[in-house]
């Protein structure tokens, strides 16, 4: 049986650049605590790895305590509506900021439009954190989907109109919702009708893997993909390998692994998130091989 990781998979480098922020804090304060508000990434892994180093994960419950001892307190990779960092300057706790430079300019954009009057829809997951960072910036005045069969959309049509999307959602569903909602702009017969402009925000690094991944989960008898349950480009890029290969298995853990998914099988892949470590698929590696 041949094992092989997936050349493609790994952090993207929005992740990089958090991490290593992270461990340049965590290796450079020695007398203030470090906390993360909510979790870093969505993978219980390297989460699992950053605390041994001193990382400490915090809820917006406990920022009110923070302030009696020295804290830094970093802003993760999702990001933060502006409510966040208001609290923090309140409460006098200092931040470091860690949120991926594609959802920081993302947010950027959106509160521009906001800000000249454009109704703003957002492809994503309402309650997902870096959506719940995009609403804050428009002051929670936009309407969140990922379809437009949703009830209660209370899209207004005599409005100018853009479209933007959650980093980690995938390129064809947004491209559908994009083309249906062009077709009901243009179809209203009004010499004053609104502009519609579509915004793919998706993240690059995110949607060029698709073509690699459908090759690598293709070329394998069996696929293990490797993520944290909570993450939604997890989420999104498995879909993608089961449509290519229907025998694919989600696992976050090695404990999670069945032998008996290697019967007959000579061929053998391992790939993941972009929140998932490198590091982490090796280790799948190394015990899939211990067992056969």
């Amino acid at each position: 049986m041949i094992v092989s990781i997936d050349d493609s998979a790994g952090f993207c480098w929005g992740v990089v650049k958090t991490i290593d922020k992270i461990e340049e804090v965590l290796e450079s304060n020695h007398d203030d605590r470090i906390c993360v508000l909510g979790e870093i990434i969505h993978n219980p892994r390297e989460i699992e790895r950053l605390e041994k180093q001193g990382l400490k994960t915090v809820s917006y419950n406990d920022m009110k305590s923070l302030s009696s001892h020295p804290h830094k307190l970093i802003i993760r990779a999702h990001g933060e509506p502006p409510s966040t960092y208001a609290k923090a300057e309140e409460l006098g706790i200092s931040l470091v900021d860690a949120t991926c430079p594609l959802v920081q300019n993302l947010q950027k954009r959106i509160k521009k439009a906001y800000l000249d009057g454009f109704q703003i829809i957002i492809f994503g997951q309402k309650n997902h954190p870096e959506v719940i960072g995009l609403r804050g910036v428009c002051n929670d005045e936009c309407i969140v989907l990922t379809s437009l069969n949703e009830p209660q959309l209370n899209i207004d049509f005599s409005k100018n109109t853009i479209l933007f999307s959650q980093t980690t959602m995938e390129r064809c569903e947004f491209n559908k919702i994009k083309s249906e909602l062009e077709t009901k702009f243009n179809n209203l017969q009004d010499s004053t009708a609104p502009k519609f402009l579509a915004k793919d925000t998706i993240c690059k690094y995110v949607a060029d893997r698709e073509v690699f991944l459908q090759k690598f989960v293709r070329d394998n008898d069996l696929v293990l993909f490797v993520a944290g349950k909570n993450s939604s480009n997890g989420k999104s890029l498995y879909h993608i390998c089961r449509k290519a290969n229907e025998n694919t298995h989600f696992i976050e853990g090695i404990d999670e692994i069945d032998t008996g998914w290697f019967k007959d099988v000579e061929k053998v892949g391992i790939t993941g998130a972009t929140s998932t470590p490198q590091w982490y698929l090796q280790l799948v590696k190394e015990e899939i091989e211990k067992m056969i």
